[in-house]
Parts: C-alpha cells; sequence; structure tokens
C-alpha cells in the first residue's frame, strides 16, 4: 500500500487509483531505489518495486501530462548515487519483458525499427549484482566504477583486490573498459556473513546486499569476496588496433575476446551465454536457464537477450534510459520480505532435532510459502534472527524455502531471541549439542515412525502400500521395532488390524517380498544414514558390492568413494557401528546384501595402479561421466532424471548435470537445447536415448538377470503446507522437512 491510496495489486503492477497515489508511489519507489543502489537495504523486496515501477508507468502512460521530474522510469538505476566519475560512454539500464508474449512483441518493434529480421541474438544471465565499469591501461587495472545514474558512477577501486574474477593485470597489454557485474555468490555470501558477524556486524539480508555494502566499504578489519562478471568492454583513448574495433565486433565475440584476456564471464558457467537465430530459440534458452535457476552457485533474476551483430545494434540506437536493441526477460522473484512468526522444532527419522521457521504467508515463485528452513541453531546464532524480523526469503523451483538472513535495518526494537529446547521436542530425551545439529540421545527410536516410513519409500525399498498411517499401525501394535521387523510380518498378524483385508494384506506381503531383494544401494540407502542420500549411497554400494564390505570399512577406505572425505567418513564408521544390529537383522531376514554388476575392492596393498576397486571395469559406462538432456524416447521415455542416473550409475558411469570438458558423453534427446552445442564445440559424443539405450541393454528396467526398478523422483513435502511440528502420525511428514533440505541428495 503506497500513501493510502493504492486500491489494489494485482500479478503485474499496482494499480494508483489517482494523482495522490502516482505521487506516493513514485516517493516509495525513489526512496527504495535510492537505497538500493547505494547499499542493497532496500525496504522493497525486488517484485514488489518491480510492481510498483510497472504501475507508475502504467499512470504515466494514462496520464502524460502528471509526470514526476522524480519518477524512476526514466531514468537510469533511478535514485542510485551519482558520484563524480564520468563514463566514457553511458551506462545505460534494460527494459524489462515478463512473458513469451511481451518479449515477441518488443522483438517486433525492434525488427520494425531496423527494417529487417535480427540476424542473431545472444542470449546470457541477467546477474543480481552491481553493475561496474573497469579500466585498464596497458593490460593493467587503472580504475573500477559504479555504474551511478549512468552518466557518472563512484570509484570504488579500493574493493578491486577482492573481486574474483577481475585480474590486476589483463593476458595482454590493452587499453579498453570491461564492463559486467560484481556480485556474492552464494558461498561467499555464507563466508561474508560469518566473517561479519564474527567482527560484530549485522549480516548481510540478501546476496546483492552483501556485494552492494562490500564495494563501497573502506577500512574493514576484514576482508570479504565477491565475484565479477564481464558482459561487454569498449575501447578506452590509446587503445590499440585490435581494442578499436571492439565496437564492430558481434556480442558474442567480443565475449570471446574479454574471456581471452583472463577475465571472468559466465561462459564456464551452466547458463553461459548463447548465439541463437531465431525468436524460437531465444524461448528455448530462455527456459533452459530458469530450469537451472535454482542450481546455480549464484544469483540472477532473469535473462538478457541482445542483438548479436553490431550493425543490429547500431541501427537500434539506444534511448536515454536503455537501448533499444536488448532487453531483460525478468524471471518471477525468488526472494521476497516477509516476518518470522515463530520457531519449531522438528525432530527428524535419524533424531536431527531442526528448527523449522513459521512466516507470514508471502506468495513466492508461484506458491504461497509460510515455513522455511533454518537448518540449525548455530545457523540461528550466526544469523542473529530473531522473533519478529523481518526476513528475507528465498525460494526458487523445487528448492526448500530458506531464510537468507534477517533484514536488520527494518528492525524496531519489539524483536525477541529465539529460544532453543532444554530436551527433544519428541520424547523429553536430553539433547546432544556437540556438533551444530542437535540430536536427542535416543536416535532413530525417537522417530520410529518417521525411520520405518523413510526406509520404505520410492528410492528406498520401495514398498507399495506401506505409508506412514500404516506404519503408524504396526508401530503402535508393537510388530515393528525398526524397518527389518517389517521382513517378519505374518499374514495372521496384519489381517489382524483395522482396515487391513486379504487382499490388501496380500499386496503388502508381496511388496515387501519383492523389497527383499531389492540392491544394495537401496538398502543401504534405507539405513538413513546421515550425510548420505541416493546418489552417495549408489557410489558406496557400486564401490564395496557387499554390505560386508562396506561394514568392515574404516575411515580411510570410505573416503576412496567419490564425494567422501575425511569428516564425513568418520561420521559414516560411527553410524554404521550404531546400525549393526539393525543390519544383522537384515541379513537374518534374507535382505540383498550385494549390488548387482559390482564387485568388492581389492585387499590393501592389492590395488594396481590407478585401479578403483570396485568400479567394474567391464560395465559398459565404466570410468565415464554422463550428462543427459533432452526429452528421452523410446525404452527412455519414461525414466525421470533420477532414475537416468540411477540406471547411469548401475552400468558403471557417474552422472553429471553439466557439459564440460571431462564429460565423455552426452545423451541428447529432444530439444537438447544449448548442452547439445556445447558438447558439439568440445568434441564430446553424443548418443541418442536409443543408441543409449541399446549401450545399456542390460541394465533397463525388466532386463534379464536384472533387479533394476523404476524409481519416481524424490518427492519433497512442499514446505508450506506442512501442518504439524512435531508428536503423532500426522507430523510424520512435517518433521522430515528440514531433515530432507540436509541429508537427502536431490
Amino acid at each position: 500500500m503506497v500513501g493510502g491510496r493504492m486500491v489494489a495489486m494485482t500479478n503485474s503492477a499496482a494499480v494508483l487509483a489517482d494523482a495522490a497515489a502516482y505521487a506516493a508511489a513514485v516517493e516509495e519507489a525513489s526512496q527504495a531505489a535510492a537505497a538500493y543502489y547505494a547499499t542493497g537495504e532496500s525496504t522493497l523486496d525486488d517484485d514488489a518495486y518491480d510492481r510498483l515501477a510497472r504501475g507508475i508507468a502504467a499512470y504515466e502512460a494514462d496520464h502524460p501530462d502528471e509526470i514526476h521530474e522524480s519518477s524512476p522510469t526514466g531514468k537510469v538505476a533511478g535514485g542510485a548515487a551519482v558520484g563524480d566519475v564520468p563514463h566514457t560512454v553511458p551506462m545505460l539500464s534494460l527494459d524489462n519483458v515478463f512473458s513469451a508474449e511481451q518479449f515477441a512483441t518488443w522483438t517486433a518493434s525492434l525488427e520494425r525499427r531496423i527494417g529487417r529480421p535480427v540476424a542473431a541474438w545472444s542470449v546470457e544471465p541477467k546477474l543480481d549484482g552491481l553493475a561496474v565499469a573497469a579500466r585498464y591501461r596497458e593490460g593493467r587495472l587503472e580504475r573500477l566504477i559504479t555504474r551511478g545514474d549512468g552518466t557518472a558512477g563512484e570509484d570504488v577501486s579500493h574493493a578491486a583486490p577482492a573481486v574474483v574474477g577481475l585480474p590486476e593485470r589483463l593476458d595482454a597489454p590493452v587499453t579498453i573498459e570491461v564492463r559486467g557485474e560484481i556480485l556474492m555468490t552464494n558461498e561467499q555470501f555464507e563466508q561474508g556473513n560469518a566473517i561479519r558477524t564474527e567482527h560484530g556486524g549485522a549480516p548481510f539480508a540478501n546476496p546483492r546486499n552483501g556485494a552492494a555494502g562490500t564495494l563501497r566499504a573502506k577500512d574493514r578489519a576484514y576482508r570479504v569476496e565477491t565475484t565479477f562478471f564481464a558482459y561487454g568492454a569498449l575501447p578506452l583513448a590509446g587503445s590499440g588496433e585490435r581494442a578499436a574495433t571492439l565496437t564492430e565486433l558481434p556480442h558474442s565475440e567480443l565475449l570471446a575476446y574479454v574471456a581471452g584476456l583472463g577475465v571472468h564471464t559466465a561462459a564456464a558457467t551452466e547458463v553461459a551465454p548463447l548465439r541463437v537465430t531465431t525468436v524460437e530459440e531465444v524461448q528455448a534458452r530462455v527456459e533452459e536457464i530458469g530450469a537451472l535457476r535454482a542450481a546455480l552457485p549464484f544469483g540472477i533474476d532473469g535473462i538478457v537477450i541482445k542483438a548479436d551483430l553490431a550493425a543490429d545494434r547500431r541501427e537500434a540506437g539506444s534511448g536515454t534510459r536503455a537501448p533499444r536493441w536488448a532487453i531483460a526477460y525478468k524471471l518471477p522473484a525468488v526472494e521476497k520480505i516477509t516476518r518470522l512468526l515463530s520457531v519449531e522444532w522438528n525432530v527428524g527419522r535419524t533424531g536431527i532435532i531442526a528448527p523449522r521457521a513459521v512466516l507470514e504467508p508471502v506468495e513466492i515463485d508461484g506458491s504461497t510459502v509460510g515455513y522455511a528452513t533454518l537448518h540449525n541453531p548455530a545457523d540461528i546464532t550466526r544469523r542473529d534472527l530473531r522473533l519478529g524480523d523481518q526476513v528475507m526469503v528465498y525460494k526458487a523451483g523445487d528448492i526448500i524455502p530458506r531464510i537468507e538472513a534477517p533484514v536488520a535495518h527494518l528492525r524496531t526494537g519489539d524483536e525477541t531471541p529465539i529460544e532453543f529446547p532444554a530436551s527433544c521436542p519428541q520424547c523429553g530425551s536430553e539433547i546432544d549439542t556437540s556438533e551444530q545439529r542437535w540430536r536427542c540421545t535416543r536416535g532413530r527410536n525417537c522417530r520410529l515412525v518417521a525411520s520405518v516410513s523413510y526406509a520404505a519409500g520410492r528410492d528406498q525399498l520401495d514398498i507399495e502400500g506401506l505409508g506412514a498411517t500404516r506404519v503408524v499401525q504396526l508401530v503402535d501394535a508393537g510388530l515393528v521395532k525398526d524397518f527389518a521387523d517389517l521382513f517378519t510380518l505374518e499374514r495372521e498378524q496384519l489381517l489382524a488390524l483395522d482396515r487391513m483385508g486379504e487382499t490388501s494384506t496380500d499386496n503388502l506381503l508381496a511388496a515387501i517380498a519383492t523389497a527383499r531383494s531389492r540392491p544394495l544401494s537401496r538398502v543401504f540407502c534405507a539405513l538413513g544414514v546421515r550425510g548420505t542420500g541416493r546418489s552417495m549411497s549408489r557410489r558406496i554400494a557400486r564401490y564395496f558390492a557387499t554390505m560386508d564390505h562396506i561394514v568392515a570399512a574404516d575411515a580411510e577406505s570410505l573416503q576412496r568413494v567419490d564425494g567422501i572425505g575425511k569428516e564425513k567418513a568418520t561420521a559414516v564408521v560411527a553410524e554404521l557401528a550404531e546400525l549393526a544390529p539393525l543390519i544383522e537383522k537384515l541379513v537374518r531376514a534374507g535382505v540383498t546384501m550385494t549390488e548387482p554388476g559390482a564387485t568388492p575392492p581389492p585387499e590393501p596393498g592389492t590395488e594396481e595402479e590407478g585401479d578403483g576397486g570396485g568400479t567394474g571395469a567391464e560395465l559398459p559406462l565404466a570410468g565415464m561421466k554422463v550428462v543427459v538432456t533432452g526429452a528421452m524416447t523410446g525404452a527412455l521415455e519414461k525414466l525421470s532424471r533420477n532414475q537416468m542416473n540411477e540406471l547411469i550409475e548401475r552400468a558403471g558411469g557417474k552422472s553429471s548435470s553439466s557439459v564440460s570438458a571431462r564429460t565423455s558423453l552426452l545423451v541428447a534427446g529432444e530439444k537438447a537445447g544449448s548442452k547439445r552445442t556445447k558438447a558439439e564445440e568440445l568434441g564430446i559424443r553424443i548418443a541418442a536415448p536409443e543408441e543409449f539405450a541399446e549401450l545399456i541393454a542390460e541394465f533397463l528396467p525388466g532386463a534379464a538377470g536384472e533387479a533394476v526398478a523404476v524409481v519416481a523422483a524424490v518427492e519433497v513435502v512442499e514446505v508450506s503446507e506442512v501442518a504439524e511440528p512435531v508428536g503423532g502420525a500426522a507430523a510424520v511428514p512435517a518433521a522430515e522437512v528440514a531433515e530432507v533440505a540436509e541429508v537427502v541428495e536431490v
């Protein structure tokens, strides 16, 4: 609401009722923009600001005679600190579109302006950082300048040494200005907040806030790193012959030239800039980048689409605020500000006590979020979270919502500390607080229903018909004290339970019998060893081949498994010792304890040089790194990505989500997109789904001699739908959510 006069809010724009509402909206937007560009500490999140700005623009379109001179619509970075360093060429903003229809309209307008179809497009991520210009004189960094108001910016050269990807010296002695974004990666944000709070500072609200504050900070007693991504370059006075021609290069070639100088670009990321020739290809790449957004190690808030050829850009020209040859295709906001109402303490299947934030409901990325993970008590302390805080909440795609940090500058003084539990909130037992993640001293026995339900789940033993409600019945009847007891259930015992007729009893017993022959990787995953999930369980099973070898392994042996370091290896060994009685019960029940196609590692001291014992060198994908992209067809059509990953690993390979020089094979289905293009550029072998299916035919579901089960993708309970914190059958899914985020490898 603005000045009490905003009468409605739609998904696309604030609706301003009259001139008073318009004036109030302009004032609020200007103040928010000034704070946003100065320190990153805006009173509005990005989505709220965008809707307000669109409302202002709509009002101005209907009332052109009432446009206020301080309106942000006609300004570059409206409200930003101007600075005193003039730009060689204005650093403009970008106009926005929010849908495929708006993009098509903009494209048609651009092509009408230049009188022909755009020859080629460059599609790249819109990085969520601060625009800067880095001036190099004969290859040495001379000055780093913020965008400011587009005509002049601030000198922030003092911050350059802590900017990763912005070299002090280029790989060639050229005189050039490189333009790009400075941001904090997710890792830098976490590290920066830890360092900042250690020195008594308030945590950054989000990575952009962190980058803005860090870039302008002087004389700090500590160092916080940021990262630079170049998106363009232009010659300076005194540029050499090559640099002087930069403005005539296609944008795609310009980026390659900048990267060749040793400057960081997005080329090495999964959302690398891509040159395409049709609007359909642009839209396909937009969808690809949007789908990858949640998994990226840095924030993006859209996709930038530019006319690639210099001739098209030159004829399109620029306005006072933005070029006419480029547009920002904005993605839905993944960060919103809302209030932290309370904290619930949930107990997971292994006894982990996980805090969960209860939020004032807010819509993020198409869903209403009322809860968010808080990880552990140490995380709450480090972030200095308090009840009543305005907090920045992040959610993208299927990622469980999380609190980034409190928005400290919005505190009123009424916020209160978060109380930590003195005993287990589930059973009242003592809490082991020796590690960051607190745990009930009763361990798995505290959450027996959750533990058994997890083991029976589709990604573990896949026992159809054994949901949480049925598990509660079995536990309450004293028939199950751990999931090994499932394999000794008798028909008469099940028939004695409520709503268990002959058909449902026989079906459940048949499903349990089938689960007895699941491969070792699934059995190990069902154990719920902390720090392991589906992928890690498959790797462990493939390396050791038998449960006996896994149980006998010491920490040093476990570290030979890809992805297991010293700390995790020690924890796994300790937990396997704790699980020994359960494993022995499974053996007595006749549960499979071997991994099909895997061979045990050689005895210590007998390994051949370079041999990775247990890898199954005779397998069709042995030693291969495989990437899958596009829609699968034929025998692979019904397999999810998780199923494909399991299939690859069972055939001896390693699955990956990105193409690189280390990729051995790309399985490219329909609409393979940029991954296929990159694989072709790198000379990587590409196989169609049918060819790949033939290569690993013996491992496909239903193949003779194989017990490969079709596995559905992990079903993560939507955090906003969780009903109860602890206790009782209804609380089972809720208690698992906080732990899923930390333990299950999605």
